[in-house]
């Protein structure tokens, strides 16, 4: 099958409210040890000196009082001993400070609640020597670990804001802002958050706390980045928080899908995808009275059914559109007499391509209403249905199908891929086989019971299908990429080039107007797989894309190259640009999610270019197949 880009993980659902721990670091305590020692005694160099808890030092000699004797000292002597002498005092002087300090420290330490603390507040605050604000501080903040753990936020809150006047600090905003987030204040979570992230910007659980906050006021982009880069500061150890990320992800690509789909203009996808999808219809010559031989004027209904057939035909981007148009007109002007359902089943096909699938159904619907052996128009119908997430509804479409003729070979083949996206292989195969036997010129039928033996792990049966398929359509180039496809998967690189450029060529040669740019592609996912070559890859990408500029694989394909070199920059213009040529609910919230985790990458670079490092590690993205 034609590469498409892997979507993101199914997140896990999203999570209510819940209450967020507070810091359980130890709170640091403030030593008693001098409360419990009336009087500290160093001896140095023979010197006693006493340190009272008043803070009076005394310097004891023994024999002090009496008389000095021995011999007398040198002048050399006594300058050594009065320079040992002030460097003594100078410790004592030292020591006595901190013991200045000592009772407010044991003070505080003895405090068993905030009524026994002075008001703290910013007029009584600068009163306090820096000692006595971090004792007070550190105390604040265990009462009100306590009233957290006790749930009263409010009183854990009060007690946070006051240690948070005695000494500003990370943690103790971080605390206050878990008591917020326990009471889904979450713009106040936001601003202590972010307190705590100017004074700590690698504050793993604040960023986690304040994601969280923005998670809730549905500011899902700045969720992400601070999820972001909690994961990447913490190397990625946390679960949860990587969880979230995906989460996230999902979030805000599912609510800008819905934002961008009630304003997006209907349009066409890329002539490869509507090429593509008209050909899985065996072709059919024109029904009788829309020959070209017939002169119709083009006022007429009957008219613009001929010239959008006419159109179809040139298998071009501007034809397609034309042919659209012609078929639109064609139902306004009316008189179409037994061509009316064609009309019907026309412009239904062209809603569909175009994402329209309430008209689309409508269309198909009334187009089997008005000619019920038109079997076309049940096998569309089932299409669009699978691809709202209907298979029920698609198999009943497809045994009425089978209900007006039996033998209609394209039932059989459409019908194989519903089995095959259901991971139904064995059916797949059968029904392909049947598509087969019932017209064996059909090249598709063959190339997908082939793909659908693969799959089910029937490789030398596939192989061999493929071998009788280029024996038989040598000049089909279709066989040639989808079985490059199947060497590319086994990592036979030369085989598989090898077959893609058959199907380069042999485009070129057959199809000049309108070649189908997958081969390009596929081969340009080979040489990086293979060898890593990023330049000629990007070549290949390039010529897909000035052939059909709208290829939204191509451009997918482009932006994983770019986004596994490293250059996001680049990478995030094609994936919004992928995004502009989603045509589905789903193919549009994946590439929003793409295009969003990629921007938050270039956002964490700027808000923490030191993270740049570990960010390259990541910069790959899901893989390129």
């Amino acid at each position: 099958m034609a590469p498409t880009i892997p979507p993101p993980s199914v997140p896990i659902p999203a999570a209510t409210p819940v209450t967020v721990p507070a810091d359980s670091s130890i709170w640091d305590r403030v030593s008693n040890w001098v409360s419990e020692h009336k009087a500290v005694v160093y001896t140095i160099a023979g010197v006693s000196v006493v340190i009272t808890t008043a803070g009076v030092v005394y310097y004891l000699r023994k024999g002090s009082e009496q008389k000095e004797s021995g011999p007398k000292l040198s002048k050399k002597e006594r300058r050594k001993r009065k320079q040992a002498e002030k460097e003594e005092a100078e410790k004592a002087s030292t020591s006595a400070k901190s013991e200045e300090a000592a009772p407010t420290q044991a003070k505080v330490a003895a405090v068993e609640s905030a009524d026994e603390l002075p008001e703290i507040d910013e007029e009584s605050v600068v009163r306090l020597s820096e000692e006595e604000r971090k004792a007070y501080a550190a105390k604040l903040k265990e009462l009100g670990n306590k009233a957290y753990g006790s749930k009263d936020f409010n009183k854990a809150i009060d007690l946070y804001s006051k240690a948070i006047i005695c000494k500003p600090d990370p943690v103790y905003y971080s605390n206050r802002a878990a008591c917020h987030n326990a009471l889904a204040e979450w713009e106040q979570v936001v601003a202590d958050t972010t307190a705590a992230l100017k004074l700590d910007p690698h504050y793993v659980k604040a960023l986690n706390r304040r994601a969280n906050a923005y998670d809730q006021l549905s500011r899902y982009s700045d969720a992400l980045l601070d999820f972001t880069a909690s994961c990447i500061i913490d190397g990625f150890r946390n679960e949860q928080s990587a969880q979230a990320v995906e989460r996230l992800l999902k979030k805000f690509a599912e609510n800008k899908a819905k934002e961008i789909l009630e304003t997006k203009p209907p349009k066409l996808p890329s002539s490869t995808f509507v090429g593509n999808y008209l050909q899985s219809f065996r072709s059919k010559p024109r029904p009788e009275g829309l020959e070209d031989s017939v002169e119709l004027s083009e006022e007429t209904g009957l008219g613009q059914l001929q010239l959008g057939l006419k159109h179809l035909e040139s298998k071009t981007g501007t034809g397609y559109e034309e042919g659209s148009a012609a078929f639109k007109k064609a139902l306004d002007l009316g008189e179409l007499g037994p061509h009316e359902a064609l009309a019907y089943n026309l412009r239904g096909t062209f809603h569909c391509l175009m994402g329209k699938h309430e008209e689309a159904l409508a269309d198909l619907s009334k187009s089997i209403e008005l000619d019920p052996a038109m079997t076309q128009s049940y096998i569309k119908r089932a299409s669009m249905n699978l691809e709202l997430g209907h298979p029920d509804k698609a198999e009943e479409d497809f045994n009425k199908a089978i209900e007006q003729n039996a033998e209609d070979p394209d039932i059989y083949y459409h019908r194989a891929q519903l089995h095959f996206i259901k991971g139904e292989f064995a059916e797949a195969a059968k029904d392909y086989q049947k598509s087969i036997d019932l017209d064996s010129d059909f090249i598709f039928s063959h190339i997908q019971l082939g793909v659908t033996q693969y799959k089910m792990g029937s490789i030398a049966s596939s192989m061999a299908t493929f071998r009788r398929c280029m024996k038989n359509f040598d000049q089909t180039p279709d066989v040639y990429n989808y079985y490059g496809e199947l060497l590319l998967d086994q990592n036979k690189f030369q085989e598989a080039i090898e077959k893609f450029d058959t199907a380069i060529a042999l485009e070129k040669e057959t199809k000049p107007m309108c070649m189908n740019v997958l081969p390009l592609i596929n081969k340009a996912l080979a040489l990086f797989q293979w060898k890593q070559d990023y330049a000629e890859a990007e070549q290949l990408c390039e010529k897909a894309l000035i052939i059909d500029p709208e290829c939204d694989i191509a451009v997918a394909t482009m932006a994983q190259l770019l986004l596994q070199q490293g250059k996001v920059v680049e990478a995030l213009k094609f994936f919004e640009r992928a995004a502009e040529l989603a045509r589905t609910e789903g193919e549009l919230v994946n590439a929003l999610s793409y295009a969003e985790a990629t921007r938050t990458q270039i956002q964490v670079q700027e808000n923490y270019p030191e993270l740049a490092s570990k960010l390259q590690g990541m910069s790959g993205g899901p893989g390129m197949r």
